[in-house]
C-alpha cells in the first residue's frame, strides 16, 4: 500500500483520538492530507566554517491568525526522536517588517506558536543551527575541509499538513570554491549559492548534502543502465581521494549485484555521499536516492586486498529498497513529529544487514574468506556473547532506538541494544539456507528479495508499506512453509540464533589465533578476550564490555575499570595473551591488578581454557550453501 494512499485511513485514526492526537497537545493541529498553500523558500548559509554555524532563513506563505511551526524530531533511519533541537538558537519571526512574539508549546517542545498579523501574506523565520564544535556535543558536521547539511536539522515546517503536501524551494550557500553532492536537482547558481529545484518537504529532508574542498564524484553506473549512480567523495586532503581501478570496479560491481538481486531501482538517480575524514564524524544513514556514509581517511589508500572494505556502502545502498521504498506499515508517519513504531526493524535493518554483507562479498569488496570470517564474529556473538537473550528477545530490541537512542551501555552483552540488526541477520541466514535446502538450491532468499523489494521499477516518490503477514506471504510464494511460526519463534524466543550456520553447511569453532579479518579490524589497538576471559580491553588498558557470567565477570571485574598489571608486570596486550596461554597448561590463576577510580585491587582469574577466537569451518558431508550465498550472481 502506498503511503499517499494511506492518507484517508490514517487521518481517521488520528481524528478518532481527537483532532490534536499527534503530540497530546491541544494546541497543535494534527496532520491532514491537504496541501499547504504556496511554496516555502528555504535559505541555508553553510559558509561559516570557522565558527561552525549554519544560518537559516525561511519565507513562509501565511494568512492572518494562529500558525504553528514544527522542528522535526523523529529521524527517519534513526527510528527515534533524537533530532538536534538543542542546537537551534536565535529564533525570530517577522511579518510586515515587525518582529512577532512566539511561544513554545508546553507539551511539545518542538512546536512554536505565533500569530500572523492582519494583512500579512507571509512570515520570515530565522535561526542559527549551532553545529557541534567537538564530539562531546554530538557528531561534528563542519570542518575546514568538508560539511554535511541535513535539512532535517535546518528547517521549520507548518503543522496540520502531511509532509508531501508542503512544497519547499531550497537554496544553499557553500564555502567559496567547494563542490556539493546531493540527490536534489540544481535549478541554477548565484555565486556560491546553489538553487535547487522545488520539492515536497518529505523529499527535501530525505536529500542531505555533503560538500567539500577536496572532492571526487565517481561514476558507478552499471554498463547499459540509464539510471545514474555516483559515489561523491569528500576527504580531509586530496591524497585520500586516490583510487585504484580495481577498487572502482569492485564498487561498481556492488551496484551491479544489487540490481541483479532486486531487479528494480527505486530512484531516478542515486548519489552516495561519502566522507573520508578523521575530523568530521563518521555515520551511516539511508535515504531513497542517496546515503550518508562516513569512514576514516584511509578507506582507499589503506586498502587491504585480503580483508577488503567495510560493508557500509552496501548496507546503506540496500536501504533504498528495504526501509525507504518498502517500509513497515507502523513506521510510516505523516510528518516527523508523529511517533514512529519500530516493530518491523528486524526486516528493515535485519535483512539489510544480511544483504549488505552478501553484496560486499558478491562484489569482491570483501573477499569470500574475509566474508566468512566476518560472519564467524556475528555467529559467535549470538552463540556466546548475548547472555541478555535469557531475559530479552530480538523483537523487544526493536524498541531500543526509542529506549536508548544508541547511548553507550555498561554491559552491552547483557542489556542488549538494537540486536535486530545482527540478530536479524542470523535469522535471515537461516531462512536462506532453509529455502536452498528444501528446493535443492533452485530457490533462495534472493527470490524473496526480488518479489518483495523489486516491485514497481522506477517508483520512488511514494513508499510501499508492509505488515508481518505481507512478509510471510511473499516467503510462502518462494517456498510453502510455516514461515509465521519460523519467524515468531526466533523473534520472540530466547536462544542463540546460530542454527543458520550449520544449516548452511558450516560450524562455529574457536581457535587460539584470530582470523585475518579479525586482526584487520582490531586496528584500534585493543585486545579481544571476549571468548576466553570474557572482556575486551582498550589500547590504554581500559576494560570495555564484560561478558555476563564470564570468568572475568564472576571474578568481580566490571566495565569501566582499567588493567594496570598482569601477574605483577605492567599491562601489555601481548603479556596478557601469554598469561592466558600459560594458564591453559597450568593450575595457577591469572592475576590482574585493576584501577577503579582512585583505588587499586588485584583479581585472580581461575581460567584455563586458553585463547579462543571464533572462526567457521566446513562440516564434512553437508551441502555448502554459504559459498553460493556469498558468490557473485551471473
Amino acid at each position: 500500500m502506498k503511503h499517499r494512499l494511506l492518507a484517508l485511513a490514517l487521518s481517521s485514526v488520528l481524528l478518532a483520538g481527537g483532532a490534536y492526537a499527534q503530540s497530546g497537545s491541544p494546541n497543535i493541529p494534527a496532520p491532514q492530507d491537504v496541501a499547504y498553500p504556496g511554496t516555502i523558500k528555504l535559505e541555508v548559509d553553510a559558509s561559516n566554517l570557522s565558527q561552525r554555524i549554519i544560518k537559516v532563513k525561511e519565507t513562509i506563505p501565511a494568512q492572518a491568525g494562529p500558525l504553528t511551526l514544527l522542528y522535526p524530531m523523529w529521524v527517519p533511519g534513526g527510528h527515534t526522536p533524537r533530532n538536534a533541537i538543542d542546537k537551534i538558537a536565535g529564533i525570530t519571526f517577522k511579518a510586515n517588517g515587525q518582529t512577532l512574539d512566539w511561544t513554545r508549546d508546553t507539551l511539545d517542545v518542538a512546536a512554536f506558536h505565533i500569530n500572523v498579523p492582519a494583512g500579512a501574506t507571509e512570515i520570515t523565520a530565522e535561526f542559527d543551527f549551532l553545529t557541534p564544535t567537538s564530539g562531546a556535543q554530538g557528531r561534528v558536521v563542519m570542518t575546514p575541509n568538508m560539511l554535511n547539511v541535513q535539512f532535517l536539522s535546518t528547517v521549520l515546517y507548518p503543522a496540520g499538513h502531511y509532509m508531501h503536501q508542503i512544497m519547499m524551494d531550497p537554496h544553499v550557500t557553500y564555502p567559496a570554491g567547494w563542490a556539493a553532492f546531493t540527490a536534489l536537482d540544481e535549478a541554477g547558481r548565484s555565486g556560491d549559492t546553489v538553487n535547487y529545484k522545488a520539492v515536497p518537504f518529505d523529499i527535501l529532508v530525505d536529500s542531505p548534502v555533503y560538500a567539500g574542498r577536496y572532492t571526487k564524484n565517481i561514476d558507478l553506473t552499471p554498463a547499459g543502465s540509464t539510471v545514474p549512480v555516483k559515489l561523491g567523495v569528500v576527504a580531509d586532503a586530496a591524497k585520500y581521494l586516490e583510487t585504484k581501478p580495481k577498487q572502482i570496479e569492485q564498487h561498481k560491481a556492488m551496484v551491479e549485484q544489487a540490481l541483479k538481486l532486486y531487479g528494480a531501482q527505486h530512484y531516478n538517480h542515486y548519489q552516495f555521499l561519502f566522507s573520508l575524514s578523521d575530523q568530521m564524524g563518521g555515520n551511516g544513514l539511508e535515504h531513497q536516492r542517496s546515503s550518508e556514509n562516513g569512514v576514516g581517511t584511509d578507506y582507499f589508500t589503506g586498502w587491504n586486498e585480503k580483508t577488503g572494505f567495510t560493508d557500509l556502502l552496501a548496507h546503506e545502498y540496500t536501504h533504498s529498497w528495504n526501509g525507504k521504498y518498502r517500509r513497515g506499515k507502523d513506521l510510516w508517519v505523516p510528518n516527523l513529529n508523529t511517533p514512529m513504531q519500530d516493530s518491523l526493524l528486524w526486516v528493515y535493518e535485519g535483512q539489510t544487514q544480511y544483504w549488505g554483507n552478501v553484496l560486499a562479498a558478491r562484489s569482491g569488496m570483501r573477499p569470500l574468506p574475509a566474508s566468512i570470517d566476518a560472519l564467524a564474529l556475528v555467529a559467535a556473538t549470538y552463540a556466546e556473547n548475548r547472555p541478555g537473550l535469557r531475559w530479552r528477545n530480538i523483537q523487544d530490541t526493536t524498541n531500543d532506538p526509542i529506549i536508548a537512542s544508541r547511548a553507550p551501555r555498561a554491559y552491552r552483552n547483557y542489556q542488549m541494544s538494537e540486536d535486530y540488526y545482527s540478530g536479524g541477520q542470523m535469522i535471515w541466514l537461516e531462512a536462506d539456507a532453509l529455502i536452498r535446502a528444501k528446493t535443492g538450491g533452485k530457490k533462495s532468499l534472493d527470490d524473496f528479495a526480488k518479489g518483495f523489494f523489486g516491485v514497481n521499477n522506477g517508483e520512488w516518490e511514494t513508499q510501499n508499506t508492509y505488515t508481518f503477514d505481507d512478509v510471510v506471504g511473499v516467503l510462502n510464494g518462494v517456498l510453502p512453509y510455516d514461515w509465521a511460526s519460523f519467524l515468531r519463534e526466533r523473534l520472540d524466543g530466547k536462544h542463540g540464533l546460530t542454527d543458520g550456520i550449520e544449516a548452511a553447511g558450516w560450524r562455529l569453532v574457536y581457535k587460539d589465533t584470530p582470523s585475518a579479518f579479525a586482526k584487520a579490524n582490531a586496528r584500534w589497538g585493543g585486545a579481544d578476550f571476549v571468548y576466553s576471559l570474557g572482556l575486551s580491553i582498550g589500547k590504554d588498558g581500559s576494560i570495555g564490555d564484560v561478558r555476563w557470567d564470564s570468568p572475568a565477570f564472576n571474578a568481580g571485574i566490571g566495565s569501566g575499570a582499567s588493567v594496570v598489571a598482569v601477574n605483577g608486570q605492567a599491562y601489555d596486550k601481548d603479556l596478557l595473551e601469554d598469561a592466558v596461554k600459560a594458564a591453559k597448561d597450568g593450575k595457577a590463576p591469572i592475576e590482574l591488578m585493576l584501577k577503579e577510580f582512585d583505588r587499586y585491587r588485584t583479581v585472580k582469574l581461575d581460567y584455563h581454557g586458553g585463547l579462543r577466537y571464533p572462526q567457521l569451518e566446513r562440516i564434512s558431508g553437508k551441502p555448502d550453501y554459504l559459498t553460493p550465498i556469498l558468490t557473485a550472481r551471473k
